[in-house]
């Protein structure tokens, strides 16, 4: 395992090397979202029952934060090794393509949950917010963030320059994380929109983390790990193969 374990810390090291980048920003970017739609909405909206919009947005705000920085760790990795030409010394080294995958991955969680915490940290100050299941809270952020770390390698794979890989995350990602309950619930959408969104992961990632805050949701949390569940499944298992066929890596 020692192959595994230099991997791993190379990318561990990687992101906490510029921890001002790639931790203390987002935090600040969330915190920024937090101040300019509480002090627009906050007064005007109400989701749940006694709960402030503020209180509601927070979980939203931790969890997107977690899941923009989770694909951010692992693509941003591998496509700056691919333009440098370093990549080669990931992949002469006898490191299994599953010791590979879970070592990008497995950063990419921690990167995501530590900025979630830290967006958690500073918000703290601002809204009371419960943790009613902090199981279900745990879950969610454990499995999105894998999601992300691992649709963070695919894309890191796919893409041959950086261009490439931002219009990835701004076509791909940043839509699915907007458009999946952040800001809102899609109780207040029209039919055609709720049920466009109930296409969506992002948010049964959302809406199965807020529900370990509130106790309440717009699906039923067992529903939505499910679906997490299996999309983290899924996309895993295609990682897997297109690592272990050396796609755009060794070919």
């Amino acid at each position: 395992m020692t192959s595994f374990r230099t991997l791993l810390y190379k990318e561990l090291l990687r992101f906490w090397k510029v921890g001002f980048q790639t931790v203390a920003a987002p935090i600040m970017t969330a915190l920024l979202y937090l101040l300019i739609f509480s002090h627009a909405l906050g007064d005007h909206v109400q989701v749940y029952e006694g709960v402030p919009y503020e209180a509601f947005l927070v979980p939203g705000l931790v969890m997107m934060s977690v899941l923009q920085n989770a694909f951010a760790n692992s693509s941003s990795s591998l496509i700056q090794s691919k333009v440098t030409g370093n990549i080669i010394f990931v992949l002469l080294p006898p490191i299994s393509y599953i010791e590979f995958f879970v070592a990008y991955v497995l950063a990419s969680v921690c990167r995501g949950l530590i900025v979630g915490c830290g967006v958690l940290a500073v918000t703290w100050w601002f809204v009371d917010l419960p943790i009613r299941y902090p199981l279900w809270v745990l879950a969610f952020a454990v499995m999105g963030a894998a999601i992300l770390g691992a649709l963070g390698v695919v894309a890191g794979i796919w893409a041959d320059k950086f261009d490439q890989l931002a219009a990835f995350q701004n076509f791909v990602i940043l839509p699915l994380t907007f458009l999946s309950g952040v800001f809102y619930s899609i109780h207040t959408l029209p039919q055609f929109w709720q049920a466009l969104s109930r296409l969506n992961p992002f948010f049964y990632m959302i809406d199965g983390f807020r529900y370990g805050y509130f106790g309440a949701s717009d699906v039923a949390p067992a529903a939505s790990l499910a679906v997490v569940a299996g999309t983290l499944i899924s996309l895993s298992a295609f990682t897997l193969w297109l690592l272990k066929a050396g796609y755009k890596l060794r070919h």
